[in-house]
């Protein structure tokens, strides 16, 4: 049996438009924009009158996207933005750059911070994890070698 590819990752904002802003300049592309409601919505979620806003982005080589969705209703517990690394579930995504510091200087107007430090790991890659929007943590990979 073939793996089926991975579609998308789907993350809950609070702010659409800033989010939407920091992963488009990492380069993804918005796809498409909508509202999404509905029993069938409520169904599938198991979220009750669930009424959302949705953004579709894309990376550039169209294999895969994030869903970036905000929800209108209902009112949905807060997070912890400030989560540390080791915190159980999803806790990171992973996209590869090129000249990550030039990736960090244009993403910092965004609100991007690091979470550690930018590292050479072994004869790989420069490595790094930024905290964005939602305190959600992106980790940055540059190819070396």
């Amino acid at each position: 049996m073939a793996f089926p590819r991975l579609e998308h990752v789907g993350i809950v904002v609070g702010d659409l438009a800033a989010a939407k802003a920091f992963f488009a300049e990492l380069g993804l592309e918005v796809e498409g924009e909508m509202t999404i409601e509905g029993p069938a919505v409520d169904r599938i979620t198991g979220v009750a009158g669930g009424r959302s806003e949705v953004a579709m982005l894309r990376t550039p080589d169209g294999h895969g996207a994030l869903e970036l969705i905000r929800y209108l209703a209902p009112a949905g517990p807060d997070g912890d933005p400030g989560a540390p690394a080791n915190t159980p579930g999803i806790r990171h995504i992973l996209f590869e750059v090129q000249d990550i510091e030039d990736v960090l200087h244009r993403l910092r107007p965004h609100g991007a911070e690091l979470v550690g430090e930018l590292v050479q790991y072994e004869d790989s890659f420069r490595l790094c994890y930024v905290r964005g929007p939602e305190g959600i943590i992106v980790e940055l990979a540059e190819r070396v070698g």
